[in-house]
């Protein structure tokens, strides 16, 4: 743990670290509205926790890494995975100096007590992750060493509750992207809690005596007041049944009755209990004052987060003037103070602020400025040249495997996909903060704001929950094959250092764009370029091959749905065609470009590259293949040992004809998990809207790749896998494994994670055949 995030000092770009609530909390307070002084113990510390437990049970080892996905219908194995886990990390010890950390920090609050209070941020989701009070709720706790390490223990196991794991389940929420940090703000007891709910129809006040905890706990009926927003006028007021309030054990319960027998679990034991004398419970929480103090506070509230919010307030005990403070902020995201927040899918990590650069139409501008933000419809290949003069992409269209998310990630730029009216929101020259981690667009609106933020590229933070730290300079061994997925030539410097085996993939379309000037290579061919086109093409190839000898590259025949390229040649056949005469289809209807491709790709072998492998894709029969194999014999290519010609596992067929395929010579299959899951579950893989059904995860697609897998074997072929699943969902790599994937191909920015997912996933067979042999007599 190396700092503490203190409110009035939280930034834009330290959300995911400080969590929602702190988040907005620390906005509200730097606009000096009045809220309690604190500090965030990071979600990181929470993982760095959870890699310090040291247990010989695989589930409580992994933990760090793991998604938990557990049988949530299993009622009785869900307790009790949740009970053990909980039961780990009460038992485990905070790093002492960690302590130290956080009770230096408290000092200077000269405080008895502390609220320990749980901070989520969500990644990847589109949906709002509702109301979690009763999944994690506050801790209260004496302000000494002790009390604070066993305060946040008692806070990170709340995560790992049966009815938390279920609710993450069942959302559809991934364990690994919900961060957990832990706000730590000074407690004194206070006179009346309550809430503001504001809406367009008016405002209803709601207060209890006491600390809020009995109001949270739904233990009373608090005091209602409805009140007409425009002039403040108390509309209506119902008194509560107030039987019982709270406050910090300090001896006394502030009325001559008794304490209640504590009613409360071990984890508040400051807090107490007490009957209100039936006097009190007559009374309203709030005097007159105290409740014109809630109301002009409302009041100031409109003009910063509009008509619609809800805020939770306490009243403190004081000697002479009670103070009112804001302790939690509930709003609709676009009116945080000073923002304004588009969300969307997080397709590409990293963090970007800068100026936006928005084009309304479909079609391609001549060029646009460097180091903005494209925010702009859709995007189609041939937008590579713009893209990569820009430091981030914010799309109204797509999904996480569409074009723009799949070349933001191999570019290394943040970016967020289905951000729905990006482009009539946003102006060009207004200043963006992108956030392709947690899929948000924020709008840095006034001067203040601009100047407050410095406009930064900053690195990619992903899910500071679970996320390894980066691979040691000698990562660990492993037996699957990791290989790259490129099509950049600017990108082979940075990549051939990565700890891979070769590239799985070499998107020749993509790579072929720096070089067609917008033309189709049948432009050229008629034009009487052929020979220009040639020998650029081969030396586009060699560039790849060149610098990743001697290990192998699988070159991917073009594949293009033509209607994607306005400013190309376009057949009339496919311009209306989602899938128009893709892959080796063309091939036929067009064998001038194919016998040029092929002869390009000869050409390499002829300058003495033997690591060149080709990838035929979506191959729709074998007659298709015969085709094509028959055209790359007759071109040479099969006269070098080394080369194989592999097809793409793309088309559903394949799993009813892979025999045939390798009867008919196929040497090895690559899956390609985007299109087989849009072909599969019939839904098309650029809406972003129809992510929660496109969703590489579902059991029609993990059943169809591990059949695959199991006939490759059967074949005795290699079986790859080079489509975004095992970098969207890492988890799936342990099932890949399991099943027996000969090599994963993902964009360079997803290597190191997934050469340790790969390494974790062996270890864990190797450790499960070794307890059978144990247990073997």
């Amino acid at each position: 743990m190396e700092k503490v995030y203190w409110l009035d000092k939280i930034k834009l770009q330290d959300r995911a670290k400080v969590g929602d609530k702190a988040f907005y909390l620390s906005r509200i307070m730097q606009r000096g509205y009045p809220v309690v002084p604190g500090f965030v113990i990071s979600a990181e510390v929470l993982r760095q926790f959870l890699e310090t437990i040291k247990s010989s049970e695989s589930l409580v080892a992994d933990l760090p890494d793991s998604s938990l996905h557990l049988d949530v219908a299993n009622w009785r194995q869900l307790q009790q995975v949740a009970s053990r886990l909980r039961q780990e990390i009460i038992a485990a010890n905070v790093p002492p100096q960690w302590v130290s950390t956080i009770f230096a920090a408290t000092k200077e609050w000269q405080t008895k007590y502390l609220i320990l209070q749980p901070t989520l941020s969500v990644f990847q989701t589109k949906q709002d992750i509702g109301n979690t009070s009763g999944l994690l709720e506050p801790i209260f706790c004496a302000c000494d060493e002790d009390a604070i390490a066993l305060g946040l223990k008692r806070i990170w196991n709340q995560l790992f509750r049966a009815r938390s794991l279920l609710y993450w389940q069942r959302q559809g929420i991934d364990l690994q992207n919900v961060n957990l940090a832990v706000l730590v703000q000074p407690m004194q007891n206070a006179i009346a809690s309550g809430s503001i709910h504001a809406n367009v129809s008016g405002w209803t006040i709601e207060s209890t005596w006491g600390l809020g905890v009995a109001l949270n706990r739904g233990e009373v009926l608090p005091d209602v007041y409805y009140i007409q927003q425009e002039t403040g006028i108390v509309l209506e007021r119902h008194l509560g049944n107030k039987l019982l309030a709270y406050r910090l054990d300090d001896g006394t319960t502030g009325t001559a009755q008794p304490p209640l027998q504590s009613i409360l679990t071990d984890e508040n034991t400051c807090l107490v209990a007490y009957l209100l004398p039936e006097e009190r419970q007559k009374q309203y929480a709030l005097p007159e004052a105290n409740l014109q103090q809630v109301i002009a506070l409302g009041n100031q509230l409109v003009s910063e987060l509009g008509k619609n919010f809800t805020v939770q307030w306490s009243i403190a005990e004081a000697d002479v003037v009670s103070h009112i403070h804001i302790t939690e902020v509930n709003t609709p995201l676009a009116t945080v103070p000073n923002l304004n927040l588009i969300k969307g899918l997080g397709a590409a990590t990293g963090k970007v602020t800068a100026s936006a650069y928005v084009i309304n139409s479909l079609q391609k501008p001549e060029q646009i400025p460097e180091g903005v933000v494209l925010v702009v419809p859709t995007i189609a290949p041939d937008w590579l040249g713009l893209m990569q003069k820009v430091v981030a992409i914010v799309t109204v269209q797509g999904g996480l495997t569409s074009h723009a998310a799949i070349l933001s990630r191999e570019l290394g730029i943040p970016a967020v996909v289905s951000a729905k009216d990006a482009t009539v929101l946003i102006q060009t020259g207004e200043k963006l903060l992108v956030d392709g981690d947690r899929g948000e667009v924020y709008r840095l609106r006034d001067s203040k704001a601009r100047n407050q933020e410095n406009p930064e590229i900053i690195s990619p933070v992903p899910s500071v929950l679970f996320h390894h730290p980066h691979l040691s300079s000698q990562p660990p061994m492993i037996a699957t094959q990791l290989m790259v997925n490129l099509s950049q030539p600017n990108l082979i410097e940075r990549s051939q250092t990565l700890p891979v085996d070769g590239v799985g993939l070499l998107r020749s379309e993509l790579m072929l764009l720096n070089i067609l000037e917008g033309q189709h290579p049948h432009n050229w061919i008629m034009s009487g370029r052929r020979s220009e086109l040639l020998e650029l093409w081969t030396q586009q190839v060699i560039n790849f091959v060149r610098a990743f000898t001697p290990r192998p590259v699988f070159y991917r025949a073009l594949d293009w749905r033509f209607s994607e390229f306005s400013s190309t040649y376009t057949p009339s056949s496919a311009t209306h065609s989602i899938l128009g005469d893709r892959g080796t289809l063309s091939y036929l209807n067009n064998p001038a470009v194919f016998d040029l491709e092929l002869t390009a790709l000869l050409n390499v072998q002829k300058a003495g590259y033997s690591n060149l492998r080709l990838l035929l894709p979506f191959v729709r029969s074998v007659a298709e293949f015969s085709f094509c194999r028959q055209k790359v014999e007759q071109i040479g290519l099969t006269q070098m040992s080394q080369f194989q010609l592999w097809i793409m596992a793309e088309v559903p067929s394949v799993l009813f004809l892979l025999p045939e395929y390798v009867k008919a010579g196929v040497a090895g299959i690559s899956i390609g998990t985007n299109d087989l899951t849009q072909l599969l579950l019939g839904v098309d893989r650029e809406q972003g809207q129809l992510t929660k059904i496109f969703d590489e995860r579902h059991p029609a697609v993990m059943g169809a790749i591990a059949q695959l897998i199991q006939m490759a074997k059967s074949a005795d072929i290699p079986c790859a896998i080079c489509g975004q699943a095992p970098a969207l969902y890492p988890e799936i790599i342990d099932k890949l494994v399991e099943w027996g994937i000969t090599s994963i191909s993902v964009e360079p920015e997803a290597v190191e994670r997934t050469h340790y997912a790969i390494a974790r996933a062996e270890h864990r067979l190797i450790l499960a055949a070794a307890r059978r042999h144990m247990s073997q007599p």
